[in-house]
């Protein structure tokens, strides 16, 4: 029963570094990532609809990001929804693509997204703490022999420590892209 518990606080430590990755893309450094735009919602036909789903996304630039929509009536929705992301990008269109420059941040907007990545790195890591405190609870109740608890408890803090060093690796690479000039 041990090993099966640890194994599925595993998956759910290793489930908080997959969402926090898929936080961390969201966030705007110098350079177009597709990931950037890949969740905004566009109105289509009266449902809101993820930008990657109605179109080809594409950073032909390190400065530039694309949008070619299958259906090229809905522009001026994907527009209108771009412009109210919080990503301050301006879109323009020659009526069959969307073009997304990227501007150079600022020295003021790159402290900015330190500090946001630093909060999304910490929630991860309570995140992991929590699935530890859960795991350590469930081994407690399962009444084990005390030198089988401590064990237990010694794998559950390695499999913890592992994931929130992942953790910190995935937020310094984040930090790194977003000082990068």
């Amino acid at each position: 029963m041990t090993p099966e518990l640890i194994k599925d606080a595993e998956q759910r430590m290793h489930g908080a570094i997959v969402s926090l990755d898929h936080d961390l893309a969201g966030f705007r450094t110098g350079r177009a990532s597709t990931a950037l735009i890949e969740r905004i919602e566009v109105m289509y036909y009266g449902t809101k609809t993820p930008l990657s789903q109605m179109a080809t996304l594409g950073a032909p630039e390190p400065r530039l990001l694309t949008i070619r929509p299958w259906d090229p009536t809905v522009i001026p929705a994907i527009e209108k929804a771009v412009m109210a992301s919080d990503l301050g990008l301006t879109p323009s269109n020659d009526g069959a693509l969307v073009r997304l420059p990227i501007p150079a941040l600022t020295a003021e907007r790159r402290e900015e997204l330190i500090r946001l990545v630093s909060k999304r790195v910490e929630e991860a890591k309570v995140a992991i703490r929590n699935v530890r405190r859960d795991l350590i609870t469930d081994l407690e109740d399962l009444e084990l022999p005390e030198d089988e608890l401590y064990d237990a408890k010694e794998q559950a803090q390695t499999i913890t420590d592992k994931a929130i060093e992942q953790t910190d690796e995935h937020g310094d690479q984040k930090i790194a892209e977003i000082r990068e000039v």
